[in-house]
């Protein structure tokens, strides 16, 4: 069992930075791949990006803007988001995963955090 709990979302004008933190509880960190989704208005819940050890994937949209991170020994994933943009507003959720390879798709995580609020202004 995995629990997560997302900080760091906010309100942040065109261009600018935030970086989303989620902390892990449970055992076995390290060995979960970890994903950030996010879910706007009216919208399906989509891929961000997410990670295991060395391998990173990300989606069309946030790569070269968005980098995830962790750190195994404070059990937490960082989700670093630059040059923000309006269309980039949603909820945005973190997920653990133990399916190889690292999953895309929300069907494939079984643990998830609450979400955060993130809202760019033009």
């Amino acid at each position: 069992q995995v629990q997560l709990v997302e900080s760091g979302g906010g309100l942040v004008q065109a261009w600018g930075s935030l970086r989303l933190s989620c902390a892990a509880s449970g055992r076995a960190f390290s060995t979960y791949a970890m994903g950030w989704f996010r879910q706007a208005p009216d919208k399906e819940r989509e891929f961000v990006a997410a990670m295991r050890r060395s391998d990173n994937n990300y989606a069309d949209s946030v790569k070269g803007r968005f980098t995830i991170s962790r750190d195994n020994a404070k059990n937490t994933v960082y989700l670093q988001m630059n040059s923000l943009k309006p269309e980039d507003t949603a909820v945005y959720y973190c997920a653990a995963s133990s399916a190889y390879p690292v999953p895309v798709t929300t069907g494939r995580y079984a643990y998830w955090g609450q979400g955060t609020q993130v809202t760019v202004s033009s």
